[in-house]
């Protein structure tokens, strides 16, 4: 489903902050740290009536994540390598990815921010599993040893797919429907112990949790998928691009 998003002249769009490692890129003679995030999530974003603003992580991230947040509409956690376990009390796994502190410590400044001031929040992938993590639960470091089977990460850069079954009545049936829905997977690890105040709203066939949301007014919603990597349908984004909206009208008197 392509998005048939107007941009009429003089209105406001939605700043959405998305968040990205500081990864070394080169660039003719340059050989440096930069801001790191592939276009398809930025494109999504602008797709469905958004402005994507690049969040990398920041010294003193606190201080920095309130007055990042003072700008934003709505805050997408992005996808990326694995969340550190010391975080949930976890030893690590051989498999499990080399700390990003400096990821961590960020994203959690922002999500903590976000929360409190009720701006929307989209989790993707890793995402997800940040917020289930800042929630007080855990995660299955390599689900090849819990579920016996790498359907999630084939590897190589390719994506898996799968199939997950929406719950009715929730947000995210909302803005997909319910029932089965094709999904891009790219993850070895997975929640295990719910966050508090988390309500699953979607799994696949063997039970692993793949989206859940928090209840009430504040919009909150995280996939373990990668909706980024489907152009034709950008539903999730048009979600949170509405309800950035929404929060704008309210808290800065001001629509796109």
């Amino acid at each position: 489903m392509a998005s048939n998003v107007s941009d009429p002249a003089g209105a406001r769009r939605p700043v959405i902050g998305l968040t990205t490692y500081l990864e070394r890129a080169t660039q003719g003679v340059w050989d440096v740290r930069a801001s790191f995030l592939p276009q398809q999530y930025f494109d999504a974003v602008t797709a469905s009536g958004g402005v994507a603003v690049l969040l990398p992580p920041q010294p003193s991230a606190q201080a920095a994540a309130a007055v990042v947040l003072d700008g934003l509409d709505g805050l997408i956690l992005t996808g990326g390598l694995d969340v550190q376990p010391e975080l949930y009390g976890a030893a690590r796994h051989p498999l499990t990815d080399p700390a990003r502190a400096d990821r961590d410590e960020w994203e959690l400044a922002l999500l903590a921010g976000a929360r409190e001031r009720g701006i929307p929040v989209f989790g993707i992938c890793r995402g997800l599993q940040l917020i289930n993590v800042a929630s007080g639960g855990t995660l299955h470091q390599h689900l090849p040893d819990t579920l016996g089977t790498d359907r999630y990460k084939i590897g190589g850069g390719v994506f898996a797919e799968n199939t997950v079954e929406v719950d009715a009545e929730t947000t995210l049936a909302g803005l997909i429907g319910a029932g089965p829905y094709r999904v891009h997977s790219y993850h070895h690890q997975g929640v295990d112990r719910l966050g508090d105040g988390l309500v699953v709203t979607a799994r696949t066939d063997d039970g692993l949790v793949q989206a859940f949301e928090a209840p009430g007014d504040d919009y909150l919603v995280a996939v373990q998928w990668h909706p980024e990597e489907n152009s034709a349908d950008r539903r999730l984004f048009l979600g949170l691009v509405a309800a950035a909206d929404a929060y704008a009208v309210s808290h800065r008197g001001v629509s796109a």
